[in-house]
């Protein structure tokens, strides 16, 4: 029953590429004529009768509340794709000449003659026509050019000036604000599974904000494939959590146009790497907000299960990858490493304005090492605000997600002198935390699960080399997963992962330089 009407202006051409070979048949129309509850009209765009007729009867099947409806148009291509490109070196004289008789506008002005309208106010109608166009591309040339001083603004939000236009997308301020929240846990909350704490906390906004909705692949009546969202369906409704098809594309696609209209919709990819389907609507998200000079946002939610699991691991469901979405512009990123700050961090990305990754670690959700007490269903956690999990003087240990708990195992093996980070968010992430710990111990070891090349703890050693390289007494050391996928067996995991015996072993390496 959406009330949307999908147009279709097909020239036969995509650039220089025959519509045959662009779409099976070359006719969209045809294809999708299958479609329960979806009216399908085809026909001559370039016959002004033909295409009022069909783009009246399928907007009057829209607004009748009925279903969607597609309206596909031939249409002649009368010049060259773009300024560039030379339709000669594709086309020959033929199809040239064969579009230029299909010209629609010499069609149209036969059919308004044949209609009752007469020479003279033709003529009178091209020349308003014409005038409007030399106006609008006048008063276009003459815009100023942009200020190349507000090319970083809105790539996040940030606060309004008084010339800035209103931003459609998300909650109002006035909605965010009657939310509230602290900053402080409560200190008598009860020990939770970091998998019950994301569930607890859905639940808790489900609650609180009618505006929240939770989708994904066997998210509703299964509650998910590590079961986070168990019970919500059945508490809150098919109307507020719901399954969707296998279409990670469609499900960013459904968030985006939900945030937009102001809803606030948590989306769940069922594993990292199922999110790659997705990229270009995920990349088109982050950035809507800078293109559209802030007038739009889309502050979207993505649940992202992924790393290693408990005893297992292979290349689709084990993945990591997280500084991809650090490389996405316009995208928090958040990876808690217990069930408190997941709390903390899932409730400020669920009343915030900024659209949101937020990484579930398989082994966290698998197993029990993420579980905290539970910090309160007013807790909110500022993103880039790490975490100092051990007090050390003599180096710097920095780290986020799961291998935090590998970290801390480590640590605890030279007490007094590690000082242990765990960072929780990568984008932002807490600079100046790392650089007052390394500028005060001197050396520095990053852990992550991520590769080698590229990964995060890459941006994290070349801004301490630039910003406390006076101060380092050792080389900023990475200790990290080599460039290979995550393997299938357990001893091949254990191979490639960063053990705690590893993280010692090199901790005592840089204590003795």
């Amino acid at each position: 029953k959406l009330p949307m009407l999908f147009y279709v202006e097909d020239n036969g051409l995509g650039i220089s590429v025959k519509g045959e070979m662009q779409t099976p048949g070359g006719n969209i129309a045809a294809n999708l004529g299958a479609f329960h509850n979806l009216l399908v009209r085809d026909g001559d765009g370039s016959d002004p009768a033909v295409a009022a007729s069909l783009l009246g009867e399928a907007v009057s099947h829209v607004r009748a509340g009925t279903g969607p409806a597609l309206v596909r148009l031939t249409v002649p291509r009368l010049c060259s794709h773009s300024g560039p490109d030379n339709q000669k070196g594709y086309r020959n004289d033929d199809e040239i000449a064969a579009d230029l008789l299909r010209d629609p506008m010499p069609r149209l002005k036969a059919h308004c003659l044949a209609s009752g309208m007469s020479e003279a106010d033709w003529t009178v109608l091209e020349q308003e026509v014409s005038t409007e166009v030399e106006r609008g591309v006048t008063a276009a040339r003459a815009r100023p050019a942009p200020d190349p001083a507000d090319v970083m603004r809105f790539v996040f939000t940030e606060s309004r000036r008084d010339d800035d236009r209103p931003t459609f997308g998300g909650l109002t301020d006035t909605e965010r604000s009657s939310l509230g929240g602290t900053d402080v846990p409560v200190d008598d909350g009860s020990m939770m599974r970091f998998a019950e704490a994301i569930r607890r906390t859905l639940a808790v906004e489900l609650e609180a904000n009618p505006k929240v909705v939770i989708f994904g692949e066997d998210v509703g009546r299964k509650g998910g494939v590590h079961l986070v969202t168990e019970g919500l369906q059945k508490r809150f409704g098919a109307d507020r959590v719901f399954d969707t098809s296998l279409s990670e594309e469609g499900i960013i696609g459904r968030a985006v146009g939900m945030a937009i209209s102001g809803l606030m919709p948590v989306a769940e990819i069922q594993f990292r790497k199922y999110a790659d389907p997705a990229h270009e609507q995920l990349n088109n998200c982050g950035t809507l907000r800078w293109r559209t000079a802030n007038q739009f946002a889309s502050p979207i939610i993505v649940r992202m299960p992924g790393g290693f699991g408990k005893d297992v691991g292979d290349p689709w469901h084990s993945l990591s990858s997280e500084v991809t979405w650090a490389h996405a512009l316009g995208w928090q990123v958040a990876i808690p490493s217990n069930a408190a700050d997941a709390v903390g961090l899932l409730r400020s990305a669920m009343r915030g304005t900024n659209p949101t990754i937020f990484f579930e670690h398989r082994s966290l959700l698998m197993t029990s090492d993420g579980s905290a007490r539970y910090p309160g269903d007013d807790y909110v956690l500022p993103f880039g605000r790490a975490a100092r999990v051990r007090d050390g003087s003599s180096m710097t240990l920095v780290t986020w997600g799961a291998m935090t708990h590998r970290c801390t195992v480590a640590a605890d093996q030279f007490p007094g002198e590690v000082d242990l980070l765990d960072l929780r968010t990568i984008s932002p992430w807490d600079r100046a935390a790392v650089l007052e710990s390394v500028r005060r111990t001197g050396r520095c070891l990053i852990v992550h699960e991520d590769t080698a090349t590229a990964g995060f703890g890459a941006e994290i050693a070349a801004v301490l080399a630039k910003e406390a390289f006076w101060r380092l007494d050792a080389p900023v050391d990475r200790l990290t997963v080599e460039d290979v996928p995550m393997p299938y067996h357990p001893a091949l995991l254990a191979a490639v992962l960063p053990s705690a015996d590893q993280i010692a072993t090199r901790i005592d390496a840089l204590l003795h330089v």
